[in-house]
């Protein structure tokens, strides 16, 4: 199985390729409005989506617990909806978040400045003063998000297997391009190496899942990395005791071989609520 992920500049036909491509190889298009679905599913607030949601948090709420929270929950949004193979995600920080696993193409989608304020203006039905406002603080918003959640340049080529013009290229032609670049990247062992890979990582979701949320175990920045059932914890807790019920908690998982952790212990630590 084999996944693409499409970051894009707000007016590059983002949405627009990310179809077509979906058509000519008949993936499922995971958009913005699936992922939402699959949030809220997993009890997360329309309200902590729309405060976190591409953007860079603001600094109170960038203090707050409801950031690890969103971020907990994109992640396992993003995998579980990558472990049903064959998909390509639009935005999110999905290349980010994606990155390194086998199977996995990314491409960045950008346009010159004047045609991307002759396609907001038409969008929007607006001046060229609104128009250009309203790109600056997309630009704003998208370079902020990756640069706070995931600590990486938005635009930067060096993230992506591919970036396309489409001041230039048409939405047709860049999907073409890109279904031809998935045949040469992705190959069999690739896609067998996606799913154990994916399975590794949804696994370690359900951890801090269990840990955090079923648990209530307070231990803050809590990740799981998981290599075939060997699960490390990372974090930061208040006292030793705490350390020792997520390394229980997560023995508790189905699957789940061994559990170190590399927790840290730091006394009276805390975030805001």
């Amino acid at each position: 199985m084999a996944i693409i992920t499409f970051a894009r500049e707000l007016a590059a036909l983002g949405d627009e390729t990310a179809h077509e491509l979906a058509e000519q190889l008949g993936y499922r298009l995971v958009d913005k409005r699936t992922l939402e679905e699959r949030m809220k599913a997993l009890g997360v607030t329309e309200r902590k989506i729309g405060k976190y949601d591409e953007k860079k948090p603001s600094f109170l709420a960038s203090l707050s617990q409801d950031r690890d929270d969103y971020l907990h929950y994109l992640k396992t949004a993003i995998y579980t909806e990558a472990g049903q193979g064959n998909c390509i995600f639009i935005g999110r920080g999905c290349a980010a978040i994606l990155r390194g696993i086998p199977g996995v193409v990314s491409v960045f989608l950008s346009a010159p400045a004047e045609v991307r304020l002759e396609r907001v203006k038409s969008y929007f039905h607006c001046d060229d003063r609104r128009a250009k406002q309203i790109l600056d603080q997309s630009d704003r918003d998208r370079e902020g998000f990756h640069r706070y959640f995931f600590d990486t340049p938005w635009r930067s080529p060096e993230n992506y297997h591919l970036t396309l013009n489409t001041g230039f290229l048409h939405p047709e032609l860049c999907a073409g391009i890109v279904k031809n670049l998935l045949a040469l990247l992705v190959t069999q062992e690739d896609e067998a190496a996606n799913v154990l890979a994916l399975k590794d990582l949804i696994l370690g979701q359900q951890i801090i899942q269990h840990i955090l949320f079923e648990k209530n175990i307070p231990v803050h920045f809590l990740e799981a990395s998981v290599d075939a059932g060997a699960v490390t914890l990372f974090g930061v807790a208040n006292s030793q005791s705490l350390v020792e019920l997520a390394v229980s908690g997560a023995k508790e998982a189905p699957a789940v071989s061994s559990v170190r952790s590399e927790i840290q212990v730091v006394q009276e630590y805390g975030l805001a609520p």
